[in-house]
């Protein structure tokens, strides 16, 4: 009877101490995932997710370490949004980072509780993102840079360089309405300009005949991530036809536009790791300000001016970043 007992009780122990490792298992946090949402496709923004996932490693997270990353790209149809930020939701994310305006505003609308931070140009503000840039109050808080803003003054640039041009096109995608609007508003308010629309690459061969037909002296092309992702396509484009342009986004310029005038997307993008780090470590996005990403940099290719045969004017040439010989 005793050897009975000795022998049900070493049965009963050895099962308690092969589920203990599954218990120790079930009782350790998960990963959490973090919802990337991009009204772009990926081919030309691992600049822009690298920095991402630079801002997260400042904050202690890493890629396949100890964060996983859901990767959601509207692929320049920004109608596909409230559906992949609604795929988001259901995949019950810890934080979604939204990349331009459509992105942060299809994900606000189908959540309140998950946290968002976001990237745009536009004011957060006045589309209702936020209740203000200090207290953002709610789930929703990021960063904003200042392309949409500059668009004056890249028309002002171009015009220093091209100062006989009577005709200046803006060049604007009419699926973004909030940044398409507002970049035309203070453009015509700054000067008369006639605007050109694109939201297909089949689109960039009737923008560049009209320019032709028009005898247009410069393009001033808008402040959107569809045109953001195509800088280089444009930039070749722009030298083939002998356009004098300029873009937000310095590898316009390096592809052979002649300058660009904006903000480093790239920091813009690791302040946006920065944040949702933070928010994976406990802060919550109703008290985090949202931030102004203020680097801007102008960038000037020479030999594009030669070809184009423009003299780029001392001091112009003189407040440049970076010239391209």
């Amino acid at each position: 009877m005793l050897d009975l007992r000795r022998r049900e009780f070493i049965t009963l122990l050895g099962g308690a101490a092969a589920a203990w490792p599954l218990a120790a298992r079930a009782q350790q946090p998960a990963v959490p995932v973090i919802g990337f949402l991009s009204s772009t496709s990926p081919q030309s923004y691992g600049p822009m997710v690298a920095a991402f996932r630079k801002g997260l490693s400042e904050a202690g997270y890493a890629e396949g370490r100890n964060v996983t990353i859901e990767y959601r790209w509207a692929l320049d149809q920004n109608d596909r949004l409230p559906a992949l930020a609604a795929d988001l939701v259901r995949r019950r994310v810890a934080v979604i980072a939204a990349t331009t305006a459509p992105a942060a505003l299809s994900a606000k609308a189908v959540t309140t509780t998950i946290p968002i931070v976001f990237e745009m140009s536009s004011d957060p503000v006045e589309l209702g993102l936020v209740a203000s840039l200090n207290r953002p109050g709610g789930n929703a808080t990021g960063l904003t840079q200042l392309n949409v803003e500059l668009a004056p003054k890249r028309l002002e640039l171009l015009h220093e360089l091209v100062p006989v041009a009577s005709t200046i096109a803006l060049l604007v995608n009419p699926s973004n309405p909030v940044v398409a609007e507002r970049n035309t508003k203070d453009l015509q308010a700054a000067a008369s300009t006639y605007g050109l629309h694109a939201s297909t690459e089949r689109d960039f061969d009737t923008v560049f005949a009209t320019l032709v037909q028009l005898r247009g002296g410069g393009l001033v092309i808008g402040s959107d991530a569809f045109f953001a992702n195509r800088r280089k396509q444009l930039g070749d484009l722009t030298a083939r036809h002998l356009v004098p342009a300029i873009h937000a986004n310095r590898d316009f310029a390096a592809a052979g536009g002649l300058m660009s005038y904006g903000t480093d997307l790239a920091d813009a993008y690791r302040l946006v790791g920065v944040y949702a780090g933070r928010i994976l470590n406990g802060e919550q996005a109703a008290d985090l300000p949202v931030q102004r990403s203020t680097k801007v940099e102008l960038v000037m290719n020479m030999k594009t001016a030669k070809t184009l045969g423009l003299t780029v004017p001392i001091p112009l040439l003189g407040r440049a970043d970076e010239v391209i010989e």
